[in-house]
């Protein structure tokens, strides 16, 4: 297998996540690649700094003890099992004020669909309506991805149900732990908020032009300073699992979730994807009070249409389409 440089690495990097009952030996891997002992020595020592805690005994070989948590395209790339998402540029900042905002800017140098951006930490992450993303270094995943879909502009909500199920399901592939979607945007573990997503389209004429989807997930707690006095209170993937969770893990797995719904949704509609965002949230059927624009609307859900608004009947049996708006 002649291979060179960050493909020999990748290769290596694939060894040790799948020895997971002990080590491979500094020979296996050379005959593998067909390079020196000492070759194999120097490429363990780029992947160590990289991040990635990898173990070394005399006469056993190398054990992977952790994966990196830096966010680099070289690091996301290595395991990656998607054809479009993360594969077309991932663009890692450890500091930015949006990711959104960045995401946007490169989309309008015609930046193909499924590049990324993502972050260690945002100053200025944002939510709905202009609220904060609090987005500290190293306690979450902020990445927002260029999408350019073929959907009409009042289909574009759905595009916030996509994302809702991607993240509660690569959370669900991480901890085990099957969250809950709550419309529109939010994923909740016990009724704590985990993840949040916000999607911001430009419209070319009547037609979407491009779209940005970014979504923020707290993997380990917030600073007690930060944590904001909020309706939902936020948690922590770690929290939640107990358990230590990689951020490169939780991105690969989300970005695989994406693409599949994301291609799923161009081959056969939304209806997949409203089936599966339904299984995956305890909204419909309830009795609601939703706050649009200073306005309370009340009513039972009855279901959410196939453009992702939410149908609420109220009085007298008037059907509300809420496109978005905040449960009380």
């Amino acid at each position: 297998m002649a291979l060179k440089g960050d493909a020999v690495r990748e290769k290596i990097l694939e060894l040790l996540q799948e020895k997971t009952d002990g080590y491979i030996s500094g020979e296996e891997v050379s005959q593998l690649f067909s390079i020196s002992r000492a070759a194999v020595s120097k490429h363990v020592a780029v992947l160590r700094g990289q991040g990635h805690e990898i173990e070394a005994v005399t006469r056993k070989g190398y054990r992977l003890l952790r994966k990196a948590e830096l966010l680099t395209e070289e690091i996301v790339r290595q395991g990656l099992n998607t054809k479009i998402f993360g594969k077309r540029g991932v663009h890692y900042l450890p500091t930015v004020g949006s990711t959104n905002i960045e995401a946007m800017q490169l989309a309008f140098t015609d930046a193909p669909e499924g590049t990324l951006v993502v972050a260690d930490e945002q100053t200025g992450g944002r939510g709905r309506q202009g609220r904060t993303w609090h987005s500290p270094a190293g306690c979450g995943l902020y990445v927002s991805v260029i999408l350019r879909p073929d959907i009409a502009p009042n289909e574009a909500p759905i595009i916030t149900l996509l994302t809702n199920v991607a993240a509660a399901e690569a959370v669900h592939e991480i901890t085990g732990i099957l969250p809950v979607c709550k419309w529109p945007n939010d994923v909740l573990i016990n009724g704590c908020k985990v993840a949040g997503n916000l999607t911001e389209i430009f419209l070319s004429g009547d037609v979407v032009g491009h779209v940005v989807s970014g979504v923020g997930i707290n993997v380990r707690p917030l600073p007690k300073k930060l944590v904001p006095d909020l309706r939902t209170a936020p948690c922590s993937l770690e929290e939640a699992a107990e358990k230590s969770i990689s951020r490169v893990e939780l991105l690969q797995a989300y970005l695989v979730r994406y693409e599949y719904w994301y291609l799923l949704v161009k081959e056969q509609g939304f209806a997949p994807l409203l089936t599966r965002w339904k299984e995956l949230t305890d909204v419909v059927g309830k009795k609601l009070s939703v706050q649009v624009r200073g306005e309370k609307i009340q009513g039972t859900v009855t279901d959410v249409s196939t453009d992702g608004m939410l149908l609420l009947l109220g009085e007298g049996g008037v059907e509300h389409r809420l496109f978005s708006g905040d449960i009380l």
